[in-house]
């Protein structure tokens, strides 16, 4: 059945033929159906002129600050000729898992591909001067990793402790059935062959493709996460980091909540500044709740929210070389303004971006429209822009193995490029750049200044809107997922003094195994009561998750999930397309 290319036919067209910013060729005299792409915060008044001309819109497309249309043909060059336009190309119909497709996405000819993202960064210079990302580890919280092309060499993916639900199903363990995963994994540290700054665009690299991923599930197929495990995650990190012939110097958390405390009781922002102390750079989407000035947005998510750690913005390229028409992403998540309120640090590469595809996951069956070939897959988030963010600190920190957290942060916004007309509140110090920083000392000794996080707020309150249901069973109120009471002022305590894991067992229940078992930790059975009052097995979330259950040879020989375990949006890369 053919689908209606919508985000991916505007995406693709664009995408095509020269990197200027110059309007693609007007479509065909004739009415039709048209993708319409406004100036970022331009869209109603783009909206109100095809109404004015006589057209018509269809549908909004976030993704690309547009919508489709119909307009009469009349109307057309003066449609094109508005400043609110950036574009306007014709919208057509495609068959997007057909193999006559995976042939037609070329990355040389798409700026927004891995290798234009590299280029545009200065991540490509620092491969030329040595600095890949050896030596590195980042840990990555998320929904796993699968081994798809580019992850699947020796050593690339490191299962840490699998956290999640399906974690009792010995063949979901550590694989990733949602997709956001592999995505975020591939452009850190993706790797088709050794980097090289000349490497042609067909070669899929992430921004440090020698870093390697140390992966900490936590999500399953529908992104269901509870806030204990992801604290749980970033404890275990913690703790571990040096395990085994570990580096972990960064962890990245393309995930956030719309918590309803402030950061200096919040449970999930006290555990990130104990990483943060630790040494570990804790890198976290903004959120994907978009800009609104003098609309009271809501903010940046938690914990990027937390002023120690670092808060990424996504941007938009404009599908340009030219950084001067970068602009912040719509989606992406601002300052609420005032004092209390915390800008993003920076912002990083984020819209439309090429991805590592994970075959019949979640994300890919129920988001055909992000469909770019058998290989790679299209998405836009804060989530792809914090990944960018933790590859370009891995190539630093290999240069510069002895800075601090708080001294990486400084270079990188002292390095920042201020994005033109963009407001402090959506950007931050600015763009990263990666270029300059090959020139410039690394700071000198600096401390961050700021109130810490005590820790001693609400479970329940970190979590906002986002929760696991089971049997009609909401996790709710300060306990974790097996229903065991949260005591915030005790875990604060332990977390502070680095025990709160003992062995596999952390707030009291035994999570995961106890050791290494070559270059993945070992895996445990849950015993207990889940919070809905049924006990845990090994097949509680086979079938749950996922009908099948097993990888092979890049596929999942299933594709069907319930769909009642996640009720909430926390993870930050929500747009596919």
């Amino acid at each position: 059945m053919l689908l209606t290319a919508l985000c991916l036919t505007g995406l693709a067209t664009s995408a095509a033929g020269s990197r200027s910013t110059r309007a693609p060729a007007a479509p065909a005299a004739k009415a039709g159906g048209l993708i319409v792409r406004a100036r970022p915060g331009r869209e109603a008044q783009a909206e109100a002129l095809v109404q004015r001309l006589g057209g018509t819109v269809r549908l909004r497309l976030r993704i690309i600050n547009g919508f489709s249309a119909s307009l009469p043909a009349r109307a057309l060059a003066q449609l094109r000729s508005s400043a609110d336009i950036l574009s306007v190309t014709r919208n057509r119909s495609l068959q997007p898992q057909s193999s006559s497709y995976s042939a037609a996405y070329d990355p040389s000819s798409d700026p927004y591909s891995m290798s234009s993202i590299t280029q545009l960064t200065g991540a490509r210079a620092w491969w030329n001067a040595g600095y890949t990302g050896q030596g590195v580890d980042v840990a990555l919280i998320d929904s796993g990793v699968s081994p798809v092309q580019g992850l699947s060499g020796a050593g690339k993916v490191i299962n840490g402790a699998d956290l999640s639900l399906e974690s009792q199903a010995p063949n979901l363990r550590y694989l990733d059935t949602y997709g956001h995963g592999t995505f975020m994994a591939g452009l850190i540290a993706g790797r088709d062959a050794a980097p090289n700054s000349q490497a042609p665009a067909s070669t899929y690299l992430g921004m440090a493709p020698d870093a390697r991923i140390v992966s900490l599930k936590v999500a399953t197929a529908d992104g269901g996460a509870d806030i204990s495990q992801v604290i749980a995650a970033v404890d275990w990190v913690v703790q571990h980091r040096t395990d085994n012939g570990l580096n972990i110097r960064v962890i990245n958390l393309s995930y956030g909540t719309n918590s309803l405390q402030d950061y200096k009781s919040d449970p999930l922002a006290f555990a990130v500044e104990q990483a943060w102390k630790k040494g570990i750079v804790v890198v976290a989407a903004s959120g994907n709740t978009g800009f609104q000035k003098g609309k009271g947005a809501p903010g940046l998510a938690d914990p990027a929210f937390d002023p120690y750690v670092i808060g990424v913005a996504a941007a938009d390229t404009m599908g340009t070389t030219d950084l001067k028409d970068d602009v912040v992403a719509s989606y992406s998540a601002s300052s609420c303004g005032g004092g209390a309120c915390k800008n993003p640090d920076y912002t990083a590469p984020g819209s439309h971006m090429q991805g590592l595809r994970d075959p019949n996951s979640f994300i890919d069956a129920n988001h055909p429209e992000g469909f770019l070939s058998s290989r790679y897959f299209r998405g836009s988030g804060t989530s792809e822009a914090t990944a960018i963010a933790s590859g370009a600190i891995a190539l630093v920190l290999q240069k510069y193995p002895n800075l601090t957290p708080d001294q990486v942060k400084r270079l990188f916004q002292q390095s920042a490029r201020n994005m033109d007309k963009q407001p402090p509140e959506a950007q931050g110090a600015g763009e990263i750049q990666l270029g300059p920083m090959l020139g410039k000392p690394p700071p000198g000794p600096f401390n961050q200044n700021f109130p810490n996080s005590n820790g001693k707020g609400s479970i329940e309150g970190a979590r906002g809107q986002d929760h696991l249901t089971r049997n009609n069973v909401t996790l709710s109120g300060e306990k974790d997922i097996f229903g065991v009471a949260i005591a915030t002022g005790s875990l604060a305590s332990a977390e502070a003094a680095g025990t709160s894991w003992s062995g596999g067992s952390w707030n009291g229940t035994s999570w995961s195994g106890t050791s290494w078992s070559g270059t993945t930790w070992s895996g445990t059975t849950w015993s207990g009561n889940s919070w809905s009052g049924s006990s845990w097995s090994s097949s509680t979330w086979t079938g749950n998750s996922w009908s099948g259950t097993s990888w092979s040879s890049a596929n999942w020989s299933g594709a069907s999930w319930s769909g009642n375990s996640w009720t909430g949006g926390s993870w930050a890369g929500a747009f596919w397309g």
